[in-house]
């Protein structure tokens, strides 16, 4: 398989009618072929409206053939062999080894929903049988199932072009809970997004689904995209990115005259407590395994560790000594886009220039375009307090800030000063730190979808307990998660029957129950 240039609406192979973009090689700053054109409103019209059609007959579809079609798109994937790591290496500057890391993650991720999808838990089912002879009123026969919210639109991430992009979390959790799909392709990597459609719309045609089922567009700008969420077939979105582009769209999506749910996972800096006991026990451990999360992908991970807190001390200068060498030594990363560079270089800039900021470490100076030079900062903790907007920001690549607290009071107050994150980590050690540690955990429950000890929140596991969500600006509703199969929760909505003879149920509310699903009873 090859890549064409164009976007796929539905069975089609469509050119769009907007300025043509193409994808440059990070590493040396090229152009790749082929060219895209943008779509537009008509293009946008069309894909929505044959998800809308779609939407009928793909809802109905049984556990097993649902299930099917999502393993049929790993297989497919997975058969684009080394056509789609090439392509993706070249529009994103990861390399191999990482690129297929990641798409057998998002093989697993699709095989993850199809094993869900056929457990059926997910349909939520809830009886409670009549009780005619009940007094003073009699009770009806209600019973309540999760039934998909229609069409979804997902914008496909910068950042993983394989598994939050085109056949990503998102996607997959939106096919499996019985929605059909328009994807927004990143701009960054059309090419890999052309061949992953391209297996998902085989997959399409093989398990003799609706056409409507899947779409992609592009757009080198916001107005396609801002004109899919704007769609009135539309009814959720997906979104992996800034949060200024988030944001952005939750605006469009509240604006319509049927608002819409945006699930956007945007901003987290990720902080990592640095309790007593486990920087007197290992402070330089605690160091190495930091730089190694922090300069790994180019610090370019949502999960990348950006805010260190410790007590002041000779342990904590331990740790900063060790990670400022292992950050000093370091060869610069090729980061995804020249715009993800130039945010970077202007995040770090603005940072280091807030009042009460030093510099503690440089990474090696870049040798190439688009090349991450890893920086470590430092502050106390008064100075966060004082500035949580200026030094509580997010910059997007291979730069921390380590704060100087003065003891356990100030660390618990940076606790509740920062913003929602998608994840909060204490290091800590058995025995020394029960005493803050019960005292931050409350704090961290209400910070972060993800609490760790004693590791790093860089590889997010792909396994139904995950959650991958937090409070804003993480994401836009903490109530969700992008990763783990909770995650088709997003896009299903509670429907109760009451009363309905059982010959016209559907299936998970019968009396036979014949797909098995489970059910939850009250007589």
């Amino acid at each position: 398989m090859r890549v064409i240039g164009t976007m796929l609406i539905g069975n089609e192979d469509v050119t769009g009618s907007e300025p043509a973009f193409r994808a440059v090689d990070p590493a040396t700053g090229e152009p790749l072929e082929p060219a895209y054109a943008g779509g537009g409103q008509a293009h946008v019209e069309r894909a929505a409206r044959l998800a809308e059609e779609a939407f009928a007959s793909y809802r109905t579809e049984t556990p097993r053939r649902r299930a099917a079609f999502l393993r049929e798109i790993g297989a497919r994937i997975m058969a684009l062999g080394d056509v789609l790591i090439e392509r993706a290496m070249a529009e994103s500057g990861l390399p191999r080894a990482r690129l297929e890391g990641e798409r057998g993650r998002t093989v697993k991720q699709l095989e993850l929903f199809a094993a869900a999808v056929e457990a059926g838990d997910w349909h939520g089912v809830r009886i409670d049988h009549a009780q005619p002879e009940r007094q003073p009123m009699p009770r009806a026969d209600i019973r309540m199932r999760y039934l998909p919210v229609g069409p979804v639109a997902v914008f496909g991430a910068s950042n993983f072009p394989l598994a939050f992009s085109v056949a990503g979390g998102d996607t997959a959790s939106a096919l499996a809970a019985g929605a059909p799909v328009v994807v927004k392709g990143h701009p960054a990597h059309p090419g890999t997004s052309e061949l992953v459609g391209r297996a998902i719309r085989a997959a399409v045609q093989a398990q003799g689904l609706h056409e409507g089922v899947f779409s992609l567009l592009f757009g080198a700008d916001h107005r396609i995209g801002l004109a899919l969420v704007e769609h009135p077939a539309i009814k959720a979105v997906g979104f992996t990115g800034s949060r200024t582009g988030g944001v952005a769209l939750m605006q469009a999506a509240a604006r319509r005259p049927e608002p819409i749910p945006v699930y956007a996972e945007m901003s987290s800096i990720n902080p990592v407590y640095l309790l007593p006991g486990a920087l007197k026990a290992r402070a330089r451990s605690v160091a190495e395994g930091f730089a190694v999360s922090l300069l790994g992908s180019a610090g370019q991970l949502c999960t990348c560790p950006g805010l260190l807190v410790g007590l002041d001390g000779p342990e904590l200068d331990a740790f900063i000594e060790t990670a400022g060498q292992r950050i000093g030594a370091s060869e610069p990363g090729t980061m995804l886009t020249p715009p993800i560079h130039q945010a970077y270089q202007a995040g770090v800039q603005k940072l280091s220039q807030q009042p009460g900021v030093t510099v503690r470490a440089r990474g090696g100076e870049p040798q190439a375009p688009n090349q991450c030079q890893a920086v470590l900062l430092e502050a106390t903790a008064q100075a966060f307090l004082q500035n949580p907007e200026g030094l509580g920001q997010e910059v997007f690549g291979s730069c921390a800030l380590v704060l100087r607290c003065e003891d356990e009071a100030q660390m618990l107050e940076v606790a509740r000063s920062v913003e929602g994150q998608l994840t909060a980590t204490l290091h800590l050690e058995a025995g020394q730190d029960e005493h803050l540690i019960r005292a931050l955990l409350p704090v961290l429950e209400l910070k972060a979808g993800r609490i760790l000890a004693n590791g790093f929140p860089t590889g997010v596991e792909v396994c139904h307990a995950m959650v991958h969500g937090g409070p804003f600006p993480a994401t836009s509703d903490p109530r969700s998660t992008s990763v783990g199969t909770a995650a088709i929760q997003r896009f299903l909505r509670p429907v109760a029957y009451q009363d309905i003879p059982d010959a016209f149920l559907p299936e998970p509310l019968q009396a036979a129950n014949p797909w098995g699903v489970p059910r939850m009873e009250h007589r």
